[in-house]
């Protein structure tokens, strides 16, 4: 049998898998952005009608469609940061020769990603409760009045952003740590013998080869980020004041309880543009940087 025959005969099976429950579902989303369909539509098909653009230039002229951008931006650009920081600092910690039990910190901090998210959230909205909250209680202690952390447009969204951070962190942690166990050892030694501390260890050899790992995290962490919905949900509803509204809370209001399956189809595209705007910027910028540093 010819090589690229047989390849594409093993293909076959998951390619029919991806355009069954990938390939057509975004195709019919996008169909579905070029009309009308509503509740009317979903009663009687032949209420459906053809309207091009409209959805989409509609969303550009809405307030809460920028104002739910906004709030994304925003979750993304404070977020992701703290989160790569947060999972870097703990893979470096873990991966020192001078922590114990490793196997028990590794389970412990990585616990949090696979509980489930309704379920944490919850928990996390009486802790953060107004009157009888734990970190109200502990503020208390100290002398510091009551935070209204989830009623309160100014902490909303941060509290939120401490939420997620701690919830997801841990993944980004164990790719961390394997691109840090890839690190030829030879590099760390070479360096002792001439004198290097281990600041200037962590400055020129490992920051420098994670570097590939870094931009991959980022761009995991940038686009899950993006797509933030269960967390203000559950614990704020999108308030205060529609404080916490994302672009893809918007959607799913536009969906499920407008059901404007048309609009929030527009909703959907509109936000995969900005993910891939960005995600083509930072790609472009780290390219940039790296050929920088080769002519350097």
């Amino acid at each position: 049998m010819n090589p690229p025959r047989a390849a594409w005969l093993f293909l076959a099976p998951a390619l029919a898998v991806l355009a069954v429950f990938f390939l057509l579902p975004v195709l019919g989303a996008l169909a579905l952005s070029l009309t009308d369909y509503d509740l009317y539509a979903l009663a009687d098909v032949h209420n459906l009608r053809f309207v091009g653009l409209h959805n989409y230039w509609a969303l550009l002229h809405r307030p809460l469609f920028w104002s739910a951008l906004g709030h994304t931006v925003y979750f993304v650009a404070v977020g992701v940061p703290l989160s790569v920081a947060a999972s870097l600092g703990a893979a470096l910690l873990l991966n020192s020769p001078l922590t114990r039990a490793r196997a028990f910190f590794r389970t412990a901090l990585f616990a949090p990603v696979v509980t489930t998210v309704v379920a944490v959230a919850l928990i996390w909205r009486y802790l953060f409760n107004t009157r009888y909250g734990v970190v109200n209680g502990v503020l208390g202690q100290l002398g510091i009045g009551p935070v209204d952390w989830l009623g309160d447009p100014r902490w909303a969204m941060p509290t939120i952003i401490a939420f997620a951070v701690w919830k997801n962190f841990g993944y980004n942690m164990i790719i961390f740590m394997a691109g840090l166990q890839a690190i030829p050892g030879e590099l760390y030694e070479a360096a002792r013998i001439d004198g290097a501390s281990p600041w200037r260890q962590l400055r020129h050899i490992t920051l420098p080869m994670l570097r590939p790992t870094a931009l991959m995290v980022a761009i995991l962490t940038v686009s899950g980020y993006f797509q933030l919905f269960a967390e203000p949900y559950v614990m704020t509803e999108g308030g205060p004041l529609q404080s916490t509204v994302s672009v893809l809370y918007l959607m799913y209001d536009e969906g499920f309880t407008w059901w404007n399956l048309g609009s929030a189809s527009a909703v959907a595209f509109l936000l995969f543009l900005v993910m891939f705007a960005v995600t083509a910027a930072m790609l472009y910028l780290a390219r940039n940087h790296d050929d920088a540093s080769e002519r350097a």
